[in-house]
């Protein structure tokens, strides 16, 4: 299997050049100028078009068993809405509760995506409990691959830790070189505040934010980093939403702690004005920790550009409007919580962030694929384009004019959140492996040719 594509744009996360790239057997084999096109099997002309290394997304929900429901995706329906949106690799977050044995959900999760997914994988192993029998089973799953865990301070009893299997699973993740994922919000005034405003008969979408306020998550993250500056673990922040929980993080930086921190696309373009919509509308933007208040958009915009936030997800959490979210009709703790977004990362990145001057290029790049690559151990196999790399390309016309529709997305959801979203540019050729796996924004490859990516320890 060979690829040869001429005369595009290419852009990394450092670099800027026009170039031609031949693929073989998967790998970037050349890159130069005036290739010859023998014995490439496909010849694609890129001339006008960038060249970006396939992006990764480092936080997303396919199986999920969440609030008496499941995801609505597929692997079938999500790696074709990933691939088509750009995004080559995703990494999931694996989810046994606390009642679940962790290697039965490794292999609950794997047999959810092996020989189905289009594009390639990996999982953060979510901690869940920690006891005398935690530590071998987490030792085994990650000679197995899995470099990455993933903790929850919320979601009391069920994936929520204790604060001494908190200090265990961080502790051990230092010996291992593991980094911890982390969702940081304070389980128990979450709790307190829930019920306090369900008492006075504020049940409805928009007191979902309220009852999660800015300091509920910026008390977790500052949790989180007493438990990391103790230990030594390297920690990465996930979905964080706000200006207090950026600079809680911040802080622990410059005290020495290892901590990334990660924003995901409907932080940087939606608001808290989106869940305050009348006829329940609102419940199609209920996410944890939830969507903010405009003015600090900016700020993450900010936090981005200068590198403080070193990547931008999804937290791609795909539940139905209609039947699922309507769970929560008469009370909005029982709405499920998530956004579909995996298709329209990329594009919503480059739209708004790229194309309104609010990011470069190499920002861009950096953070939807190369520092995914380098914190979760894929780098420089994937994240880059260079000799000896996954031929994972994206190429990308900044010429294409469109919108985003519920009824033509490929994720599985019945609503698109950015619905009526317009959009300048948009992938149209996508490779996995030298694989063309998607052209001009429809799949046109294989389904099960997305292999899972055993990783390294880095930290």
């Amino acid at each position: 299997m060979s690829l040869l594509i001429k005369n595009g744009h290419v852009v990394t996360a450092t670099d800027s050049y026009v170039a031609d790239i031949f693929c073989e057997n998967g790998k970037i084999a050349a890159i130069g100028h005036d290739l010859a096109a023998p014995p490439a099997e496909e010849v694609v002309d890129a001339t006008g078009q960038y060249i970006f290394p396939g992006f990764i997304d480092p936080h997303v929900h396919i199986y999920l068993p969440f609030m008496g429901t499941y995801a609505k995706d597929t692997y079938d329906t999500a790696s074709r809405a990933a691939l088509v949106g750009g995004t080559t690799t995703l990494i999931e977050m694996c989810c046994p509760s606390r009642d679940e044995d962790p290697v039965e959900g490794l292999d609950l999760w794997l047999g959810k995506a092996e020989g189905l997914s289009a594009c390639d994988f990996s999982f953060h192993l979510a901690v869940t409990r920690f006891d005398e029998t935690t530590e071998a089973k987490l030792r085994l799953i990650v000679d197995r691959g899995v470099a990455s865990f993933k903790v929850f301070l919320a979601y009391k009893d069920f994936f929520g830790l204790q604060d001494t299997e908190l200090f265990k699973t961080l502790a051990l993740a230092k010996e291992l070189g593991v980094i911890v994922t982390a969702h940081c919000e304070n389980e128990t005034l979450v709790t307190e505040l829930q019920q306090q405003l369900l008492a006075e008969g504020k049940t409805g979408p928009e007191w979902h934010e309220p009852s999660r306020p800015v300091e509920v998550e910026a008390e977790g993250v500052h949790h989180l980093m007493a438990f990391a500056e103790a230990t030594g673990a390297h920690v990465y922040v996930v979905h964080t939403s706000c200006e207090p929980a950026v600079r809680a993080a911040e802080a622990a930086r410059a005290r020495g702690v290892n901590v990334w921190i990660e924003t995901v696309i409907p932080y940087l373009t939606l608001d808290a004005s989106y869940a305050e919509q009348p006829d329940f509308e609102g419940a199609k933007y209920v996410m944890s920790p939830p969507i903010r208040d405009a003015r600090h958009q900016p700020f993450l915009w900010n936090s981005l550009r200068s590198r403080s936030i070193s990547t931008v997800a999804t937290d791609h959490a795909p539940f139905d409007f209609i039947d699922q979210k309507e769970m929560g009709k008469d009370d909005f703790t029982q709405i499920p919580n998530g956004l579909p977004s995996i298709e329209d990362r990329v594009n919503l990145l480059y739209t708004y962030g790229v194309k309104r001057g609010k990011i470069d290029l190499h920002t861009f790049v950096d953070a939807a694929s190369t520092q995914a690559a380098k914190l979760f151990g894929l780098f420089p196999r994937k994240g880059t384009i260079a000799l000896g790399s996954d031929a994972d390309l994206v190429v990308y016309d900044p010429t294409w004019r469109g919108e985003i529709a519920a009824a033509t997305h490929h994720m599985a959801t019945d609503y698109n959140p950015h619905e009526g979203w317009k959009l300048e540019g948009r992938p149209s050729l996508v490779t996995v492996r030298g694989k063309v796996q998607v052209r001009d924004g429809e799949f046109v490859g294989q389904m099960g040719h997305g292999e899972f990516l055993k990783r390294e320890c880095t930290h």
